[in-house]
């Protein structure tokens, strides 16, 4: 195979991956597998939380198609497609673990306006404490944060997390707060 098809593969599996993860994220996290991922939407007490066994289920794919691309003679393009899913796995860890939810200490501030929509959109994410009722599920990619405030005010902010930490499940126990 030629590398500039390779490269281009790596690249569109990169893409691609944008659209896997927001459709496994809204609807696996966020559904049948919320016993995993709310670990994430609750203050983390250690260095892990259940939801980051994900990053191992999602690296599976991964390192089968490398292992088949590169060592069992399959097509050579799904060692690229393998390496497309994890270079996403590493700009995800990048964005998410380091920069965002700061699992790894670091004085990044961002600065660059998409930066800091993709930031400002996944903390709005995570203000969400229930499993209904969230907002933006990309990772590269999200609405402005003014379109995630308006839809959050919308649904009279169900599941949103209370100021004390206390949950606001109840519709109209946010309106009764007055927000």
């Amino acid at each position: 195979m030629h590398w500039a098809l390779g490269i281009l593969l790596f690249l569109a599996t990169i893409v691609a991956m944008e659209g896997f993860a927001y459709v496994a994220h809204r609807w696996v996290m966020h559904g049948p597998g919320w016993f995993l991922h709310k670990s994430h939407h609750q203050p983390r007490t250690g260095n892990w939380e259940l939801n980051d066994l994900y990053g191992a289920i999602f690296a599976i794919p991964s390192i089968i198609l490398l292992l088949g691309g590169v060592q069992l003679g399959w097509w050579p393009g799904f060692a690229w497609i393998g390496a497309g899913i994890a270079g996403y796995g590493a700009i995800y860890f990048g964005f998410h673990d380091v920069i965002v939810h700061k699992r790894l200490n670091h004085r990044y501030v961002p600065r660059w306006r998409y930066m800091k929509r993709i930031v400002q959109a996944h903390r709005i994410h995570h203000v969400v404490e229930t499993r209904e009722g969230t907002v933006s599920f990309g990772f590269l990619w999200a609405p402005k944060p003014e379109v995630l405030k308006e839809e959050l005010k919308r649904r009279e902010r169900a599941g949103v997390r209370a100021p004390n930490g206390a949950s606001e499940s109840a519709p109209a126990k946010a309106g009764a707060q007055g927000r």
